[in-house]
């Protein structure tokens, strides 16, 4: 029996101050050494007590070691993700501000373009004004003009012919009136107005006595002396008519010029008006891009802000951490040490042997030796743990409790507790690199993931872009050869047209000519047959009766009858001629003005295909040498990622989980740890009542 008097051995004391230094209760202490009194020595006990101490303390340093290693883990990868997310988001709101300052730099150029655009249009459109109203007054003098000389040259061409028709000693009945009337015309020159004063005055002489015509032929009223006068007429109608060919050439000309102007103006401000449509449709999306960018700008930098603002506390949370965690390692080593060192004063032979040499007399009261207690108390223990560790390694299916559980019992007392402190050891150890070595596995995927994602990514992008510039290309080659072969088929077109007109204008100036010639033989013609009619419309009769044989009575006047017929058979195809020159006339012109009108089209058209020829051929050469970058991006990119797949493809065995996760074997190694723990509690004694 223990009494409150007996005796306590010195060495106990250093005991109890290390488990004061250890915030440990004397009490509870005191009250376990009398409750195992019956089976070891209170020495014994207290031993077997801090060798529990020891090995929590060791399994809390562990688990602290282990929770520690997951909490920087997480540090450390979020802290990664959060300052990429900080360094793209940074890029991103530097790109976004580029992009709305160019935005607002595009808008602010587009405004100066389609300003300039409008002040084209508006000069354009008054220019059209300003020609047309040019154009009407020259129209309106052509008009005049062409009127005078037409007048002029029927008027002369009138006037030629009645002389022409004169041009013998005739009477003084004839009239004169066509040539007097030459005089009020504006074109003749004063000279050739006195010509024809003198001319008329000389014609205008008394004709003789009638009574003359009785008894004497007739006498004219003068001999035929105007051949000067119709030289005269005759140079002022080449003159006229070779200014009226100069002045409807000149209008030819002026139509034409006029045509051009309009029609460049008219394509020019179309196409000003086309640019300015889609300029000011490039503005509008533009200031939406602005806008939008804006947006994101602001988004983005919000984004980036929270996640700056989350980043320094989570720094300073982890580097609290970390600062707390050394000093709670600090502790617990210093902790165990101070164990190591009571177990090792209390199993000196100051206290251990002392403990022995007194106590034992309080065991040998129940007539069983301690020795053999002690042996038979630890066999027991050796089977409680033995089937103890089977039952986990059944329950776990662990190979490592199961073959610990056969050597617990088979194995030596002390050897077992040894085996089974080092297997905790050796554990521990491996969950403490495991730990390690899956945070720089979780590290080194992660990056590897972000890695391969994002040059996927670029590679599909690079693939797609390639193929739209190669699609690109292709239809801007297709567009090139259409448009080169419509530029030929104009060249050849126009070509063609103009042999075309050459051959009919010559062929219309052979009509033309042969018309003239011909109105002028017919009109001849006419004029031979009308005087000889005439002449012999006034032939007389005989003015004395002989006897004679029977002969005509009447005076032959020719073959009036017939020459009813001739002449207005003449007459209609005098006219006919006159219808040919001016039918001819009007087509020439026509064909003219048709031809004009093409080849200006035409060459419109070849300058507008002409130059979407060098814009395109152009495109094609940026296109195509964009290609080129494009092409050697996506071979340096596919090798970036190959080379993080073939990384990746390495991190695997070691990294990614093979048939086991990470948390069933952490989980795993816990409760092969744990009922270690609990068996060396059992082989400790401290379950036993």
């Amino acid at each position: 029996q223990v009494t409150k008097d007996s005796h306590v051995p010195k060495p106990l004391a250093a005991v109890s101050t290390v488990f004061g230094n250890m915030k440990q209760p004397a009490a509870c202490l005191a009250a376990f050494l009398l409750h195992s009194a019956v089976a070891v020595t209170p020495v014994q006990k207290v031993i077997q007590l801090l060798e529990g101490m020891s090995a929590t303390g060791k399994k809390e340093k562990h688990e602290e070691q282990v929770q520690f290693a997951a909490f920087k883990q997480f540090c450390d990868d979020t802290s990664v993700e959060k300052e990429r997310a900080i360094k793209q988001a940074t890029e991103k709101i530097e790109m976004l501000k580029a992009d709305i300052q160019k935005y607002i730099s595009d808008a602010e150029q587009l405004t100066k373009e389609i300003a300039g655009h409008d002040s084209d249009i508006a000069a354009w459109t008054g220019d059209k004004k300003a020609a047309t109203k040019v154009r009407t007054m020259e129209k309106n003098d052509y008009d005049a003009m062409h009127k005078d000389y037409s007048e002029s040259v029927d008027a002369l061409q009138r006037a030629i012919a009645v002389l022409k028709k004169q041009a013998y000693d005739r009477k003084q009945a004839s009239s004169l009136a066509q040539v007097s009337a030459l005089k009020s015309l504006t074109l003749i020159p004063p000279e050739a107005k006195k010509a024809l004063d003198l001319f008329l005055m000389q014609s205008g002489d008394e004709p003789a006595d009638e009574g003359l015509a009785v008894s004497a032929p007739e006498a004219n009223a003068y001999e035929f002396q105007s051949h000067g006068v119709i030289e005269m007429l005759e140079k002022l109608l080449d003159k006229f008519v070779d200014e009226r060919t100069a002045l409807e050439k000149e209008e030819m000309n002026s139509k034409h010029a006029y045509d051009m102007l309009m029609q460049d103006l008219t394509a020019q401000t179309e196409q000003a008006k086309a640019d300015r449509t889609e300029k000011a449709e490039t503005k509008a999306k533009k200031l939406q891009s602005k806008a939008d960018a804006e947006g994101d700008l602001q988004d983005t930098t919000t984004t980036r802000d929270a996640d700056q603002k989350y980043l320094d506390d989570l720094k300073a949370t982890c580097s609290q951490k970390a600062s707390d965690f050394e000093s709670r390692q600090q502790l617990r080593t210093e902790e165990l040490e101070a164990i190591a060192k009571a177990i090792e004063i209390l199993s000196s032979s100051a206290v251990s042997g002392n403990a022995e040499k007194h106590l034992p007399t309080l065991i040998q009261k129940k007539g069983v030796s301690q020795g053999q207690f002690r042996s038979e108390e630890q066999t027991v223990v050796q089977r409680r743990v033995a089937e103890f560790l089977k039952a986990q390694g059944r329950q776990w299916n662990s190979r490592i409790l199961s073959a610990l559980a056969v050597r617990v019992a088979s194995d030596p007392f002390a050897k077992v507790k040894k085996m089974i402190k080092d297997l905790l050891v050796r554990l521990m150890e491996e969950a403490n690199e495991e730990a390690e070595h899956k945070g720089w596995c979780d590290t080194e995927l992660s990056t590897n993931e972000q890695t391969r994602k994002e040059k996927t990514e670029a590679v599909e992008t690079l693939h797609a872009e390639i193929d739209e510039l190669q699609a690109s290309i292709a239809k801007l080659t297709e567009e090139i050869g259409e448009l080169s072969k419509a530029i030929a088929d104009l060249d050849a077109a126009m070509a063609e047209a103009t042999g075309i007109r050459q051959k009919e204008k010559e062929e219309n100036e052979v009509t033309i000519k042969d018309s003239q010639e011909a109105q002028t033989a017919v009109a001849q013609a006419l004029t031979v047959l009308k005087e000889f009619y005439a002449k012999a419309g006034e032939a007389t009769a005989l003015l004395q009766k002989k006897q004679m044989p029977e002969i005509f009575d009447s005076p032959y006047k020719g073959m009036q009858a017939e020459n009813g017929g001739v002449i207005g058979m003449l007459e209609v195809i005098e006219s006919d001629f006159a219808r040919l020159e001016a039918d001819t006339s009007a087509a020439e012109a026509s064909a003219q003005k048709t031809y004009d009108t093409f080849m200006t089209d035409s060459k419109v058209d070849k300058a507008q295909k002409t130059t979407d020829v060098e814009h395109k051929t152009a495109k094609k050469q940026d296109e195509t040498q964009a290609l080129t970058v494009k092409r050697e991006d996506l071979e340096g990119t596919q090798k970036e990622l190959d080379a993080a797949l073939a990384y990746f493809d390495k991190l695997k065995p070691s990294c990614v989980d093979a048939g086991v996760s990470y948390e069933d074997r952490v989980n795993r190694r816990k409760e092969e740890i744990e009922s270690l723990q609990e068996a060396l509690r059992i082989l400790n004694g401290e379950d036993i009542a």
